[in-house]
């Protein structure tokens, strides 16, 4: 689901982040700093074009390189996870980071008639909100300086831009449904040399339906974190 990540990728406990050497430290130091000022730039970006030109349409054009460029990096986090140097379980990362490239390549970029939807700029504030705040907590938190703040906004804002940004992509990918029915793009029909068909439309529906057992499964364990981490609660469960 894309929007975990939005706010919302799944937290690792923190008492798995010990890393295996300096080198992995300063690498994943880098590289969050890096997303940390992607995002960044994009909000910047997005509040500029808005400021300038008084309307949401044009607003993906305009942002959509620097979007594709820092989303898709974001393909390291699962190497991160596969060769051990951040010890969170790659298959709950490879679906959050591919669910949003999914919704970035293959639903907006692709289907352009909705890339002026309100809906799409409501998920995309809520993508750079959640990604600012998560890659300068992993920063301050690698650098053993954490801010009460940072660590407040990255267990609290969740509470308000996860279901906003779920919202965001749920209305996007329904405003593609007409397009992609009338197009039939990714969709394969019989008869074919490959013997098979794929009707897209019913991806994204089947997409769509899947958020509804994901999403509270999802929110409740970012809660039930947001309660150990800032009150020291101890969980029991799965989680521990």
């Amino acid at each position: 689901m894309a929007s975990s990540e939005e706010d919302g990728v799944v937290e690792e406990k923190e008492s798995k982040k010990k890393l295996s050497s300096p080198l992995a430290t300063a690498w994943l130091t880098f590289y969050n700093i890096a997303m940390t000022a992607g995002w960044l730039v994009l909000a910047v970006a997005m509040i500029r074009f808005s400021y300038q030109k008084r309307t949401h349409k044009g607003l993906y054009r305009n942002i959509q390189k620097t979007l594709k460029f820092f989303q898709t990096f974001a393909l390291l986090e699962i190497v991160h996870c596969g060769i051990g140097i951040v010890r969170t379980s790659v298959l709950v990362t490879g679906v959050q980071v591919l669910s949003r490239i999914f919704m970035v390549w293959f639903v907006v970029h692709s289907i352009r008639p909705i890339q002026n939807e309100e809906s799409v700029v409501l998920f995309l504030v809520t993508w750079a909100l959640t990604e600012i705040t998560r890659y300068s907590y992993y920063t301050f938190n690698l650098l053993n300086h954490l801010p009460y703040f940072i660590k407040w906004a990255r267990y609290n804002l969740f509470i308000i831009l996860y279901p906003i940004g779920v919202v965001g992509e749920l209305l996007t990918i329904y405003a593609a449904l007409p397009f992609v029915k009338k197009s039939g793009i990714y969709s394969l029909s019989l008869p074919n040399k490959y013997n098979v068909s794929f009707d897209y439309y019913i991806c994204l529906i089947l997409i769509m339906i899947s958020y509804i057992p994901l999403f509270p499964q999802l929110y409740f364990h970012m809660l039930r974190q947001r309660r150990k981490v800032l009150h020291g609660e101890v969980i029991k469960g799965k989680d521990d």
